[in-house]
């Protein structure tokens, strides 16, 4: 890959991804912010079984895979005319 241009990093730091190439795992409220989505709407997906969660070992803190998120949109796109 090329390098990584300014609008890159400027689009990066906006949406609070500082490293995007090497995160993969997301707190709640960067999937939201990923998404464009509020908070409780990324919990209602959740909680509607639309997006899975990684839950660290005390399983109160969760986290959302990058990878699920892309699925999703890639899931959800509709073409319009």
């Amino acid at each position: 890959m090329g390098k990584e241009t300014r609008i890159d990093k400027g689009l990066a730091k906006a949406q609070g991804i500082h490293n995007p190439m090497c995160k993969r795992l997301y707190t709640l409220k960067e999937a939201a912010t990923y998404l464009g989505r509020s908070e409780w709407g990324m919990r209602d997906l959740i909680w509607k079984q639309e997006i899975p969660v990684v839950k660290n070992s005390g399983g109160r803190k969760i986290f959302l895979d990058v990878q699920d998120l892309e699925e999703f949109v890639a899931k959800n796109k509709a073409v319009y005319s």
